[in-house]
């Protein structure tokens, strides 16, 4: 019996391994420690392996690759319904063996190293943005607790921060004193190191066309752009425009039964990480359109009036979403309507 297919439950340390013939009988199941996955594969014939996209997947799948092989990657709430009873390797591993197979399956498209970059860029942004937050807050609180209020706003915080570190302490005890300017001092490290990254993320902005293609939509900046470009791999797989923002959960739920259909709240599927840098663009492009409403896109406005600002919000980052899609897959950059351009 010859293999055609293969499902590979990844792991850290040992991977479950389960293949198929054409017919679907069992050929072998196995467990394989990290070094000997690579020795195993390119010792069998090319066929279709399957693996959840999770960590790894897509190291292993660009490696498996490599050596012919067609490596699908799937979400892991698609393949969880094949798991027959139980969780154990083996059992993940025959569950994604037959989810591959299914001809309905949604597919993650494999990112190539660079992009992987990209995105490490932005995810280490956003822990340290996080610990920036956490520390500031332990700052303002600590400071509030003898009487001194910090003014609201990052720039108000960091001037505080600089003050701290030079050695410019308010009336607290010494105790309360080297606590903050300890606090101050990361603080500072924290800036830096964003500063950095940002000048990094600044940079591939620069170097790839997508990325600036994508800028030229009102709300996206730097930062949304190369997420954008870093993350949609593949975007012509989406039917339009709708689909790329069903992906990111910007879309509503629908329910319907009985031939009556009920729209709910947006699904808050898919990567939070890119629906969160839309929704944060479109409440800035929101803000704007309040102070200067002649300078955005009159629809804008117009549903300010009539709707709550937060549900305008999300709205306008499915309507940049749909935007998005078009520019990637038919290139262009962004076109304001006649309206406002006028």
């Amino acid at each position: 019996m010859q293999v055609t297919t293969v499902g590979l439950d990844l792991a850290k340390s040992v991977f479950q391994v389960h293949a198929v013939d054409a017919e679907g009988r069992v050929v072998f199941r196995k467990a394989l420690r990290r070094a000997q996955v690579l020795p195993f594969f390119a010792k069998l014939p090319a066929c279709l392996v399957g693996m959840e996209a999770c960590g790894t997947a897509h190291h292993w799948a660009r490696e498996l690759t490599k050596l012919g092989h067609a490596v699908r990657l799937m979400p892991p709430a698609y393949v969880k319904p094949y798991v027959k009873r139980g969780k154990t390797d083996a059992a993940d591993a025959e569950a994604i063996c037959e989810a591959v197979t299914r001809p309905t399956m949604r597919f993650v498209p494999v990112k190539s190293a660079e992009q992987q970059a990209a995105l490490a860029l932005h995810r280490t942004r956003e822990l340290l943005v996080r610990q920036r937050t956490q520390l500031v807050n332990m700052l303002r609180g600590l400071l509030a607790e003898f009487g001194i209020e910090m003014a609201r706003g990052l720039h108000h915080a960091l001037r505080l921060a600089r003050r701290l570190s030079a050695g410019e302490a308010p009336e607290v005890p010494p105790s309360a004193r080297l606590v903050g300017q300890g606090l101050a001092d990361q603080i500072g490290t924290v800036q830096l190191q964003l500063a950095r990254l940002e000048k990094e993320l600044l940079a591939w902005h620069h170097s790839n066309e997508l990325s600036q293609r994508l800028a030229t939509i009102p709300g996206i900046g730097v930062i949304s752009a190369t997420a954008l470009a870093a993350s949609a791999i593949e975007p012509e797989r989406f039917r339009s425009g709708r689909q790329f923002a069903a992906s990111l959960g910007l879309t509503p739920l629908q329910n319907c039964s009985g031939g009556r259909e009920r729209m709910g709240r947006i699904s808050r599927m898919g990567d939070r990480y890119l629906r969160r840098l839309l929704v944060v663009g479109m409440t800035s492009l929101v803000r704007r359109a309040r102070i200067q409403p002649a300078s955005v896109d009159p629809r804008l406005p117009a549903m300010l009036a009539r709707k709550p600002a937060r549900l305008v919000t999300v709205a306008a980052a499915n309507r940049t979403a749909r935007v998005a899609w078009a520019i990637m897959t038919r290139g262009g950059t962004y076109r304001a309507p006649i309206s406002a351009a006028a």
